[in-house]
């Protein structure tokens, strides 16, 4: 059925945002995409530049429990949480413990199976109509071990996948050295993900898309969101630090700054942040033909048009807590450890929140309560990936559109 056109306002001017705005625009809507940033200077910015089509498993994964002690104590490990945010974030961390039973990572894996075998083919008419369609490379990606213990360690997670359907195919130490022969010889094990997909600069991904939406009529507001009052049917008027935008329809789509909208629109959800470091080296001296998971370590590294990075593990302490650089500096000790070589002349770093729920199945939903209020939030460490299904998902349940798969796990009320 085609929709009947409505001014749209979708909050949040990252890669969720802008997806979203351009699949919204694509149905005939009228669409103002307001941030109190320039589009992709959220999480959208420091990325892996990954597109993980090949993903399903949850961050949760059985045992996690075992390693809460060892978040605590070693706030340069791949996953920690900071001892002054403990109080704040215990509640979402027991609903993380929760969903790591094994009958909650079942189903959050299908849930997430089913956003990855659309991710890609959801990109392509949003890259071809911005004329960058050669930004994004089907390049696969590498998950690599160091001990033989290390990749014994991931066979359940191996298991998930292969139930999931995920392609993948085991390496020994020589193969390794064959796919990509940049890496030290450290590795004695090794996973190959064909279906994986890459950006060469996911933060230009974002600005061309966001051109794209404006040269179509699209409205860009660099205005920060003060509140939405509501009429009947729900949000009706957006208002902003510097105008009262009146609307027929509102997505909130503001990362790890959605909680407080989606509350005002009737809504609690289990939303907090992981907080994402990175270092880029501008020269690297050394760049691998794919991006490579560093298992033992918990990070990517990516070879860009701009660089090689090196991006990934978790830091559980809010939004307001300075960034601790230790974590960027551990990320390039580690990356010398993985490229011999190395060279760190004019690097940069940065950090970004992740906004992350305990089972990390995103929220891709309508409100059952409010029938002009949508939601799309909450992807964690897949938000590149799932940016351009979650906007073609929502634009269909804005149309009214079959969606073409069960979109009950990514409810905004299920907790």
């Amino acid at each position: 059925m085609n929709p009947q056109p409505r001014h749209f306002a979708v909050i949040g001017a990252g890669i969720i945002g802008v997806s979203t705005a351009l699949y919204l625009q694509r149905d005939g809507h009228r669409v103002s995409l307001i941030d109190h940033r320039p589009p992709g200077e959220g999480a959208s910015m420091g990325n892996a530049a990954v597109i993980a089509a090949g993903a399903c498993e949850p961050v949760a994964m059985p045992g996690i429990l075992r390693r809460v002690p060892g978040m605590l104590r070693d706030p340069l490990g791949p996953l920690a949480i900071r001892w002054g945010y403990l109080p704040q974030i215990a509640p979402w961390l027991l609903r993380f413990i929760a969903a790591s039973r094994p009958d909650r990572v079942e189903a959050g894996s299908i849930a997430l199976r089913e956003l990855s075998l659309r991710c890609r083919d959801a990109y392509r008419p949003l890259t071809e109509a911005a004329g960058i369609a050669h930004m994004i490379r089907d390049t696969g990606w590498l998950s690599v071990y160091r001990t033989e213990a290390s990749f014994a360690a991931a066979a359940e997670e191996f298991a998930l996948q292969r139930r999931r359907g995920v392609k993948l195919e085991l390496l020994d130490r020589e193969h390794i050295r064959q796919v990509e022969p940049s890496l030290a010889p450290i590795f004695e094990r090794a996973a190959f993900y064909p279906e994986h997909s890459m950006t060469v600069n996911n933060f230009r991904l974002v600005q061309r898309l966001a051109s794209d939406f404006v040269a179509r009529g699209g409205a860009l507001l660099q205005e920060k969101v003060a509140d939405i009052e509501l009429g009947p049917h729900g949000p009706r008027t957006v208002v902003t630090d510097k105008d009262r935008i009146e609307i027929d329809a509102a997505v909130i789509a503001a990362g790890a700054w959605s909680r407080a909208l989606t509350r005002r629109l009737g809504h609690r959800v289990a939303l907090d942040t992981e907080r994402g470091y990175h270092v880029t080296l501008p020269d690297p001296g050394v760049m691998p033909r794919l991006p490579i998971h560093i298992a033992d370590f918990g990070f990517v590294a990516t070879p860009l048009e701009n660089g090689l990075r090196f991006a990934g593990t978790v830091e559980l302490g809010g939004l307001e807590a300075p960034p601790n650089w230790g974590r960027a500096e551990i990320l390039l000790e580690r990356g010398r450890q993985v490229f011999p070589g190395l060279k760190a002349e004019g690097r940069t770093q940065w950090m970004g929140f992740r906004p992350s729920v305990p089972d990390s199945v995103p929220v891709i939903s309508g409100s059952p309560k409010l029938p002009n209020a949508y939601f799309a939030f909450g992807h964690g460490h897949l938000g590149l990936s799932y940016a351009a299904i979650t906007g073609r998902l929502i634009a269909d349940l804005a149309a009214g559109r079959d969606p073409g798969l069960d979109m009950r796990p990514y409810r905004v009320d299920r907790w």
